[in-house]
């Protein structure tokens, strides 16, 4: 069973930089393309960042320029490399597979990251 485990979020000031950890099983992870979603309360989950098979790259608007996304095919494990952070980035981050998005289950608790002075 597919199974995504977030870590590394915590409270950091504006401007400040945070690393997140999702541990994949599972899946082929290698093979898929995975990504990392955020959430606030009273709104849904939206992609922040996604990276294929093959290494390419895309990112949300916003983030562009200051997060980056990295797979480490080797040991299933995707990170986000986060910086300049800002309050607007507050927010509930989770990993997953586009393909995996609708089933419930495959979504971990995700990691609080919380930007505030």
């Amino acid at each position: 069973q597919v199974q995504f485990v977030e870590s590394g979020g915590g409270l950091v000031q504006p401007g400040g930089s945070l690393r997140l950890s999702c541990a994949a099983s599972g899946f082929l992870f290698s093979l898929n393309t995975v990504g990392w979603y955020r959430q606030v309360p009273g709104k849904q989950r939206e992609l922040v960042a996604q990276i294929t098979s093959g290494g390419s790259t895309n990112y949300e608007d916003s983030v562009k320029g200051r997060f980056i996304i990295i797979r480490d095919n080797d040991l299933n494990t995707l990170y986000l490399q986060m910086n300049s952070l800002k309050p607007e980035d507050t927010a509930v981050y989770y990993c997953n597979s586009p393909r995996l998005v609708t089933n419930r289950d495959s979504w971990g608790h995700g990691a609080q990251v919380t930007v505030s002075s």
